[in-house]
């Protein structure tokens, strides 16, 4: 995110908050754990959901649902920040202004 576009965050397992424009990698694994490598020199990666067995664990294309929300909410003017969060039994991307 540059110049005037909006800033948009993530919120990671930990409870930390990452940038989305510093995300170079996504990587969704087979128990569901959705890891994130940052851009810099020493390739942090960092977990945004921890990993889950059978009903509770994320569709395969969740990580392609969170570039599609940070692309979504990038147009919406201001600062905001994406969180997953289980849903009626299912996984989504909840967005909400900073």
């Amino acid at each position: 995110m540059s110049g005037n576009a909006p800033e948009v965050w993530i919120s990671a397992a930990e409870g930390d908050l990452i940038r989305a424009d510093a995300i170079v990698v996504l990587r969704l694994d087979r128990t569901g754990r959705l890891t994130v490598q940052l851009r810099d020199e020493a390739k942090v990666s960092v977990s945004l959901l921890e990993g889950a067995s059978g009903d509770a664990r994320p569709p395969a294309d969740f990580h392609r649902r969170l570039v599609r929300m940070i692309a979504e909410v990038a147009d919406s003017g201001s600062a905001q920040l994406i969180s997953a969060r289980r849903v009626d039994g299912g996984w989504r991307w909840i967005s909400e202004p900073l």
